[in-house]
């Protein structure tokens, strides 16, 4: 399966990165979900998550559907502990993802949202130079 549109692989670092643009909706999220899911199933090692929704202009999704996903993911993933790292200054794109952080608690998906691309390099132990934007 081919990445998606806004998805990089860090391989040295075991990261990927998703930088959601315009209008993230149902339809971005599941193709993102089973493209994980996917490399989840195909990698022998684990990898860390980091999405950076600076170029995400909204969200068109419902607390509904963050509940259905987030569960989703935690009761699928049955992989090692894996960090993801979400970069989200906007306070509208920061609910969804903080019903996700609450939502995935206790399993092994560990979700932290930041408003500092800094911090949350910190805390996956990566340089913040990895999360900065790829050109190209």
């Amino acid at each position: 399966m081919s990445p998606p549109e806004g998805i990089f692989f860090h391989e040295d670092a075991s990261l990927l990165v998703w930088r959601p643009q315009g209008v993230v909706n149902e339809a971005a999220v599941n193709q993102i979900i089973a493209y994980l899911g996917d490399l989840e199933l195909r990698r022998e090692t684990q990898f860390n998550r980091f999405i950076d929704t600076e170029q995400a202009e909204e969200i068109d999704l419902n607390f509904r559907y963050i509940f259905h996903i987030s569960l989703y993911r935690r009761l699928s993933y049955r992989g090692p502990n894996v960090l993801t790292a979400i970069l989200a200054r906007d306070d509208a794109i920061s609910r969804y993802f903080k019903l996700h952080e609450l939502l995935t608690q206790g399993s092994a998906i560990d979700v932290r949202v930041f408003k500092k691309r800094e911090l949350a390099a910190e805390w996956l132990g990566v340089p913040v130079a990895l999360l900065e934007k790829q050109v190209g």
